[in-house]
This record gives C-alpha cells, sequence and structure tokens, in this order.
C-alpha cells in the first residue's frame, strides 16, 4: 500500500505532471512518488547557541527518513534567542515567536501536503511552536530537542548563562570585581545547545518525551555528543514507522498525557513557562486542561530531582543519572504516571519504561530516592486572590520565607524596575510589581530574568517578592510570582496597585492579596484608563489583537 496519505494530491495523475516536474529537480525519481513526503522542520540559526547545532541533526533526519523509505523535505523555522533579547524590546518578540513558528510549520506541511513531519528545535519557543502546528494538523508527526549545551566550568562550579546574569547583580551590589564577572561571561556558555540547567528549553523536551512525542532519553542528551544524532536519525524511522500506521498526534496528545507531563515537570522543578506552554498545546489539541490542574497534580507529586535554577545540577547530570525514564518509572510505580498512555514509538508508556529501575543508582545525586525527596510537593503553584483574580504562576520551593508582606514597589516596565535594583533603591521587605508587561500590555509577555537574577545577585532572594503580569525565564527563583491575570493592560487588579500599597504574597495557601478595600478598589478603577496600543503596525499590533489571556495559555486563535 502506498504511504503517500495526503501528500498523493500532488503526485499522482496526468494532472499533476507540472508538480512532478517541480518534485524531480529537488531530487525525486520515477518510484519515488509513491514515497510518504516528510517534512523536516529546521530551526537551525546562528542567532543563539540553542540552534546552531541543529543543522547537523536536520542533515542525520534527511538520511534516516530516506533510509526508511519516504522522502525528505526540509524546509526552516525560525528562532529568538531569549537569552540574548533578555532585558531588551525584542524580548517581546520571544512568546510571539512561538506562534510564528506554529504558523510556519503549519503552514508549509500543510501548503505541501506533506505526510508527516519531524521538527527539531533548541530555543524555548521552538518547542512548544512546534507541537501548536502537530497537535493543530494532526499529522504523523515527532519532536528532536537539539540538545542541551555542556556546563561551563570556573573556580570549580559549573556555570549556565543565568550564572552571567546573576553576576551582573554580584557586581552591580559590590560582592565580585569586574573581572571576576568577566571571566563568568567568558565561560558561562561553552559551545552548542540550550541553555543547561531545567529551564524552559530542557522543561518542554522533557514534557515531550513524557508525553511520548520524543523518544526515551533524547530529552537531556547534549547537542554536541554522538548520541544526539544517532537519537535523531532513530528517530526518522519510528516516524516513517508511525506514518505507514497512520499514528496521530491527537491520539498520543490524550489528557494522560498533559497529565504525565504535568507530573514530570514538577518531578524535575521545571519552568513556569511549561504552564502557559501546555495550556496553549492542550487548546489546540482539544484537550481540556485548567490552571486548576496544575495545582491538583503539584500537590500530589513530589520534587525529586537536585536541578538549577535552585538546586546544584544541570541537564546533562539528569542524563547520566537515568535521565526522564527514571523520573518516569519511579512515578509509575507510585500511581503517579499513566502507564497505559500511548506514545509516538506505538508502545506505552508501561512498555517503554518497563527495563527501567524503580529507584535511582545510588551511586547518583540528582535524582532523590523515593522516600527522600527535595520536597515533598511540587514547586508550581497557582496563586489566587483580589490581586489575580483568573490566576498567577509561581515556584515556591527553594525560599526560605514563603510568606511575604510589604510595601509595593511598582514600575510600568522590566528596564524601570532593573535600574532600581542595580541602584541600590530595593530594600528587603519590598515587594516589587512590575506591570503592563502582560500579552496584550508588553506585548509580548516578557521574561523578567534580568530583574530577579539583580535582586538574587543583590543578596535579596529570600527578603523582596516580586509579581508581574509578564514571564519569568526558566533560570528564575525565589519569591516571584507571574503570569498575573487578568493582566494590567486590560483593567487587572495589578493595574491599580500604588506605590506603598501593602501585598501579601503567601506560597503555602496560595494566596496573592493586596490589602485595599474593595471600595477603594472600585474607585479606583473608575478613574483607570486603558492606555493605547504601544505597536500600531506589524507582528506585534497583530499579536496584542489577537492574544487571550495568560490563564488559558496565550494563545492567538481563541474567539476564531
Amino acid at each position: 500500500m502506498p504511504d503517500n496519505f495526503k501528500s498523493h494530491v500532488v503526485t499522482q495523475g496526468v494532472q499533476r505532471s507540472p508538480n512532478r516536474a517541480m518534485l524531480r529537480a529537488v531530487g525525486f525519481q520515477d518510484n519515488d512518488f509513491l514515497k510518504a513526503i516528510v517534512g523536516i522542520a529546521n530551526s537551525y540559526s546562528t542567532i543563539t547557541p540553542c540552534n546552531m547545532g541543529i543543522n547537523q541533526l536536520a542533515q542525520r533526519a534527511e538520511a534516516g527518513i530516506r533510509a526508511a523509505g519516504a522522502m525528505p523535505q526540509m524546509f526552516g523555522t525560525i528562532t529568538i534567542s531569549d537569552g540574548i533579547s533578555m532585558g531588551t524590546e525584542g524580548m517581546k518578540y520571544s512568546l510571539v515567536s512561538r506562534e510564528v513558528i506554529a504558523d510556519s510549520i503549519e503552514t508549509a506541511c500543510t501548503g505541501q501536503s506533506m505526510d508527516g513531519v519531524l521538527a527539531i528545535g533548541g530555543c524555548d519557543k521552538n518547542m512548544p511552536g512546534a507541537m501548536i502546528a502537530i497537535a493543530r494538523m494532526n499529522i504523523p508527526a515527532i519532536f528532536v530537542y537539539g540538545g542541551t549545551i555542556k556546563p561551563g566550568h570556573h573556580n570549580g562550579r559549573d556555570l549556565t548563562v543565568v550564572s552571567a546574569f546573576e553576576a551582573v547583580g554580584e557586581y552591580s551590589a559590590g560582592k565580585i570585581p569586574y573581572e571576576e564577572l568577566l571571566e563568568v561571561e567568558r565561560k558561562a556558555c561553552p559551545g552548542a545547545g540550550s541553555c543547561g540547567g531545567m529551564y524552559t528549553a530542557n522543561t518542554m523536551s522533557s514534557a515531550f518525551e513524557a508525553m511520548g512525542m520524543s523518544l526515551p532519553y533524547s530529552s537531556t542528551m547534549a547537542a554536541e555528543d554522538a548520541e544526539k544524532a544517532d537519537s535523531t536519525e532513530k528517530s526518522a524511522f519510528v516516524l516513517v514507522e508511525a506514518i505507514r500506521n497512520q499514528l496521530l498526534p491527537r491520539q498520543i496528545l490524550t489528557r494522560k498525557a498533559f497529565e504525565n507531563a504535568i507530573s514530570v515537570i514538577m518531578a524535575v522543578g521545571g519552568s513556569t513557562n511549561a504552564v502557559l506552554h501546555l495550556l496553549a498545546i492542550a487548546h489546540t489539541a482539544g484537550v481540556k486542561l485548567t490552571l486548576d490542574d496544575f495545582e491538583t497534580i503539584r500537590a500530589r507529586v513530589p520534587v525529586l530531582c537536585d536541578l538549577k535554577p535552585s538546586g546544584q545540577f544541570v541537564a546533562t547530570d539528569l542524563h547520566r543519572a537515568g535521565g526522564i525514564p527514571q523520573v518516569m518509572k519511579m512515578l509509575l510505580v507510585h500511581d503517579l504516571l499513566h502507564g497505559d498512555a500511548l506514545t509516538i514509538t506505538g508502545k506505552t508508556v508501561a512498555e517503554v519504561l518497563v527495563d527501567v529501575p524503580a529507584e535511582p543508582r545510588p551511586d547518583q545525586f540528582v535524582i532523590h530516592p523515593w522516600d527522600k525527596p527535595i520536597y515533598q510537593q511540587g514547586h508550581l503553584a497557582v496563586l489566587r486572590g483580589n490581586l489575580a483574580q483568573e490566576g498567577a504562576v509561581a515556584k515556591i520551593t527553594g525560599v526560605k520565607k514563603p510568606v511575604i508582606t510589604g510595601p509595593a514597589r511598582v514600575f510600568e516596565s522590566e528596564e524601570a524596575c532593573l535600574d532600581a535594583i542595580l541602584a541600590g533603591k530595593i530594600v528587603a521587605g519590598d515587594v516589587i510589581v512590575i506591570r503592563y508587561e502582560g500579552p496584550k500590555g508588553g506585548p509580548g509577555m516578557r521574561e523578567m530574568l534580568a530583574p530577579t537574577s539583580a535582586i538574587i545577585g543583590a543578596g535579596l532572594g529570600d527578603s523582596v517578592g516580586l509579581i508581574t503580569d509578564g514571564r519569568f525565564s526558566g533560570g528564575t527563583y525565589g519569591m516571584v510570582v507571574g503570569h498575573v491575570a487578568p493582566e494590567a493592560a486590560v483593567g487587572g487588579a495589578i493595574a491599580l496597585v500604588q506605590e506603598g500599597d501593602t501585598i501579601t504574597i503567601d506560597a503555602p495557601n496560595r494566596s496573592l492579596q493586596l490589602h485595599v478595600s474593595d471600595e477603594e478598589l472600585a474607585l479606583r478603577r473608575q478613574n483607570w484608563q486603558p492606555r493605547p496600543p504601544r505597536y500600531t503596525k506589524g507582528v506585534l499590533a497583530k499579536y496584542a489583537k489577537l492574544v487571550s489571556s495568560s490563564s488559558v495559555g496565550a494563545v492567538t486563535d481563541l474567539e476564531l
């Protein structure tokens, strides 16, 4: 039986002779027109180390697809480096790029009637962007992670890019000399691969492995290691088999798959951005998922892995310790994973994990044994209150004081806040409010890594709170609350906060409260006026017009 389930519309029949003529120019021969046409969504670029090694992987995937009896067609998609754009106007394009990536993959695959797609991504938005497209098209697909960066080394400690952000705060606080800052900068990023801690890229790669859309162990491999290329080629063979069996993404991206992903994210101490992205992917896949689901799973899943940003180790350490399969097996044997969920291999999760031991090896310290977790419950909590009626997201582990009440220090942008921190104008007990950085207000929901790292570097991580309608990098930790919704731009309560108001962040009780009477808030609301759009043309203007609340994933097709 032919494998060209969709592509036959451009390869079969007398009337398609011109189509075949063009395909012959790119390498098709007489016996290729009954084969599956498989897209390779290649996000290679030299914009960022996260993606600079991907072209070699794409070429390996191309060879694998040919060897498996299908016809590869490679096309490019974009990336934005969160780390390089961080703290600048350019960071507004980061979350926007998730939608651009999704749209570009859908456009290429559907426009060319491809039978399947192998997507390769590195930097943060490559993964959710690709998975949104995969869920939207529902053609056989597999995701290949470009791989993590190896850690840098300096004075006996491992470095990541977050080390450089924190060093800026240390230098500004007079804790280290400029020469030390420069050495950290020089050594933090030694080669190709995505940021090395359990930041957003490694969080999402781990989630996709847990969901069954990537091969086992692939989410924690180093970009520069030979096994990464080997796994990419194997992914190509698995995908071609999935095309022949018509194993479709929505058969894999079920409610159980999303619950598995959330459980793994909690166990590894993953990024708050996973909440935003999984909500968006679920929306596209037609799976009902809400913020409350994250809270339900958080309450029953312990944190098992000691990983940066708040822990000691990086993703390559996790890989050597047994990787995501080891974490998944521990969750499975304690009934916290759906073993009957399907994977792209055609096997169930339980079948994939059958040979993985129930407990981690005793000669490693990255994955804690079940009876000695780092925390008894998950770290990503949903906070609610009069400041976040639709919800907000916080990392609540790794902070010494999980409750803080203090005066509001209000800033209308990330830049203004960072200037105040570096100038020493923020003191212990303050609760920083950064607003008009939400999906519509930014637009683009910038990450606040520069301010949060400066707070850590200044030694205020356990004594200063920060809330924002923007996002946080996966490299952020401390008493920080993001994704506050409704956002300031649509008149959320965060827009009504005044300098000096008292705010309480109460992580154990999952509360975010502004201590102002309802009557006073109503009066302030009467006097509040929405701000004019910051952009009236181009992609940011279109995004601001279409984007939904962060509480439902900041998707751009909610009302369409």
